[in-house]
């Protein structure tokens, strides 16, 4: 496998020829192998044509489609790094992005580019603008119907591995999003441990619901499945679209968030609907339920596998476990408080546990390493790993320890590992909540509140008021919305609850919120900074 994935990919379309790589569900379009490389040739030989060079940062601001595809991959061919930002993020956040990463050209939709030129301060470093679709007259007319009749096969550039590829940004989901370094090394990281670790090749059909997975199945000569759906907003997907789909195509394997799994599982039992067709599913983005895992199995084939990879965009993946470990083992010690089991390291990744402090770590002999069954911060090394952040020195230095020649990545999450080499995962850093007589984790002390039928998440935050500057917990709970729920009724019941747990016993403090600030990307990380402020307005007030 060569450095450049899009190398990579022009292998795979020689071998794979007229057989469908795309299916774009919205427009019914579809193309071959041999047609996607050749359109993502002649975007690249447009590209160059007009200027764009190896290194030069190229944003990319177009809907999920053959075009972004074809674009993606022509970007990688000349060798010009790729900027992803989820719009779903918010316009604040997306104007800060762009400003940080400092991109010389914007390929987008019409909206994009409209909002470019709006933003002109934020996207100074601009120095050219590609429209790309429908409605592109204002802005030069659509580059899709400028591309060369034969641009001719060329040479893709010839990537070093440490070569930057793309940068990618993270969800924001504890802080400002940053802008992820993805070296050429990390593509081909990813593709091998899809490839191999998942077992995807030319015989599967995929169905993505995140937009760049699906570059992935067309370079390990799968078909990928555009599935009709705004990627930013999960949680609103349309079940019946989604699951048409899937059964029209004869999708084999999906990779999606909790929250587009929730709304198809439920619709799927509502509607008495098996996906016979499925082989394996992929959960990530934030700790899938129990329940959830049940329900998803309960609509697939008993040969179906059900995974739960875990990581981040600075590294991933870099574990994973199937449903039947979790539902014939882990979940029992889950919901008595141990955390959540997310699975074994992948080829190739070491997993390590450190004490927990707020401070930089040069270098990994300065980590105090913990023992097996110890909790603390959860740090990754391996070639999925990535070194830093674009433009972001101090978030760099936050986020990465050397060790010699490698680097460890700080998860920014507090975990252990069991007897049995697995990770368990007990919630952020960042959302620990230190008391005046120790620490509290999220993720275990929640555990024992969602067990109460008519809780549907909780959030343990800290206030402000503890002794010598301790924090104050609070468990605030969402109610089922499904049914009518008594609120007074159901906290007295939820502090009972509490009170029964050795790990939720000095919890004083509960509260109901509405409906939890969430992230867009996933609709499942929940914005526990934005709880807490709530939450003290409404004890101090």
């Amino acid at each position: 496998m060569t450095a450049n994935i899009a190398e990579t990919f022009a292998t795979v379309a020689r071998q794979e020829g007229e057989r469908t790589a795309l299916i774009e569900e919205r427009s019914g379009r579809s193309i071959s192998f041999a047609d996607l490389q050749r359109r993502a040739e002649g975007f690249a030989a447009l590209l160059t044509a007009a200027g764009v060079q190896p290194g030069e940062i190229v944003m990319l601001m177009v809907k999920p489609s053959i075009n972004f595809i074809c674009l993606s991959l022509a970007l990688f061919r000349i060798g010009a790094p790729v900027v992803l930002i989820d719009p779903g993020m918010g316009y604040r956040n997306l104007l800060r992005c762009v400003a940080r990463v400092e991109p010389l050209y914007l390929i987008g939709i019409p909206a994009a580019v409209l909002f470019a030129k709006i933003f002109r301060r934020h996207f100074r470093t601009v120095r050219q603008f590609f429209c790309c679709g429908g409605g592109c007259g204002l802005f030069g007319g659509d580059i899709g119907a400028r591309l060369p009749g034969d641009p001719g096969p060329g040479q893709a550039y010839a990537a070093d591995p440490e070569d930057l590829a793309a940068i990618i940004f993270t969800t924001g989901s504890t802080g400002p999003p940053k802008g992820v370094r993805y070296e050429q090394r990390i593509f081909a990281a990813q593709l091998r441990s899809v490839k191999e670790y998942f077992r995807i090749g030319p015989e599967e059909i995929d169905q993505p619901a995140f937009p760049l997975f699906a570059l992935f199945s067309v370079a390990a000569g799968a078909c990928s499945v555009i599935p009709d759906m705004d990627p930013s907003r999960p949680a609103a997907v349309d079940p019946v679209t989604f699951v048409d789909s899937i059964r029209r195509h004869r999708v084999s394997y999906s990779f999606g968030s909790p929250a587009i799994w929730n709304v198809v599982s439920r619709y799927c039992l509502s509607a008495g609907i098996t996906l016979q067709s499925v082989d394996k599913v992929l959960m990530a983005g934030a700790p899938v339920p129990y329940e959830l895992l049940q329900r998803v199995r309960s609509i697939l084939p008993e040969r179906a596998e059900v995974f739960t990879p875990y990581g981040a965009t600075e590294s991933l993946p870099i574990v994973s476990i199937e449903s039947r470990e979790v539902l014939a083992e882990t979940w029992r010690l889950s919901r008595e408080g141990a955390g959540t089991c997310v699975g074994r390291p992948l080829p190739g990744i070491r997993i390590a546990i450190i004490a927990i402090t707020d401070r930089p770590i040069a270098e990994l002999a300065e980590a105090q390493l913990l023992a097996t069954g110890e909790r603390g911060e959860i740090v990754v090394s391996g070639p999925v790993v990535t070194r830093a952040y674009q433009n972001n020195p101090e978030a760099t230095a936050l986020a990465k320890i050397k060790d010699g020649q490698d680097f460890w990545h700080r998860m920014g999450d507090v975990g252990y590992l069991d007897q049995k080499g697995r990770l368990w995962f007990c919630g952020r850093v960042a959302h620990r909540v230190v008391t005046a007589t120790g620490t509290l984790l999220p993720i275990p002390c929640e555990a024992i509140v969602n067990e109460h039928p008519d809780v549907f998440r909780s959030a343990l935050v800290g206030i402000s008021g503890g002794p010598g500057g301790s924090k104050v917990p609070v468990l605030i709970v969402e109610a089922e919305k499904k049914r009518a729920v008594n609120n007074k009724r159901l906290l007295a019941e939820v502090r009972q609850l509490a009170g029964r747990s050795p790990l939720t016993r000095e919890i004083e403090h509960f509260l109901i919120h509405p409906s939890f600030p969430v992230d867009i990307r996933h609709n499942a990380k929940i914005f526990r900074e934005r709880l807490a402020l709530w939450a003290e307005r409404k004890i101090t007030r």
